[in-house]
């Protein structure tokens, strides 16, 4: 692939070469750019971006050493799978109860709720049609009952965390791939006394809020919106642990 990179403006704040550097792995990490596909030339970076050939070699010595590209030479310079070997681990398989799903929506409440102000913030207009891709997605599936609502309601929530502009938040979502959304391991419908459209109705009703306020930029409109979501899916959770032990 050697599609140019679009033109972006630069903070004062951070040198030409952190720019470059952003720029590149931003695009790397959302996939314009796939492991084995081939960068544009340093010339075609150097006009996008309007920097010095000098920068953009700098750029492409700091993307090698993250692991992130390769340049074979005469040939040109190719992205790299992304290392895993030193990123923040969560063993999945460990989470077998409701008291460990419960745990994981703590873990979730204090990250995607900073993740949601920071989307408000940082997120593009692609980033916004994605999420809104998900939550249609999703809404079909609730409306033709396919039930296949999860995918869409976790690329929901992938797509908030890409929007951040910090890899970690995706990072750590990714690897919990479907444990984040915990009626794929908990009826959790059924334990809230309630029919299952009803319950994905109300549940995307809260998405909506979440996305209205990122599309918006309201930062701490979209941290109440994230924090009341999940809140509210803990203590679906929560009623539901208390009405199983008394039933013990």
């Amino acid at each position: 692939m050697t599609s140019p990179l679009p033109a972006r403006p630069r903070r004062k704040s951070r040198s030409l070469t952190e720019e470059v550097v952003s720029a590149l792995s931003e695009q790397i990490r959302a996939g314009t750019f796939r492991p084995g596909d081939k960068l544009p030339t340093e010339s075609a970076i150097m006009e996008s971006l309007g920097v010095s050939r000098t920068v953009v070699r700098e750029a492409i010595s700091r993307l090698q050493a993250a692991q992130l590209v390769e340049t074979r030479h005469g040939i040109g310079t190719f992205v790299l799978e992304a290392p895993r070997e030193n990123a923040l681990q969560v063993d999945t398989n460990s989470i077998l109860t409701m008291l460990d799903v419960m745990a994981i929506l703590e873990l979730r409440i204090s990250l995607e709720t900073e993740a949601a102000g920071l989307a408000a913030n940082r997120r593009t207009d692609t980033q916004l049609k994605a999420m809104r891709q998900a939550l249609d997605d999703f809404e079909m599936h609730v409306r033709q009952r396919t039930g296949n609502a999860v995918t869409a309601d976790v690329a929901f929530h992938l797509q908030v965390a890409s929007a951040t502009g910090n890899r970690y938040f995706h990072d750590i979502l990714e690897q919990l791939g479907n444990t984040i959304i915990p009626r794929t391991r908990v009826n959790s419908a059924a334990l809230a006394d309630d029919d299952q459209v009803s319950y994905l109705n109300r549940v995307n009703r809260e998405h909506e809020d979440i996305y209205n306020a990122i599309a918006r930029r309201d930062p701490e409109a979209a941290r109440a919106a994230m924090r009341t979501h999940l809140t509210n899916s803990r203590e679906r959770l929560r009623r539901a642990q208390e009405s199983a032990g008394t039933q013990s």
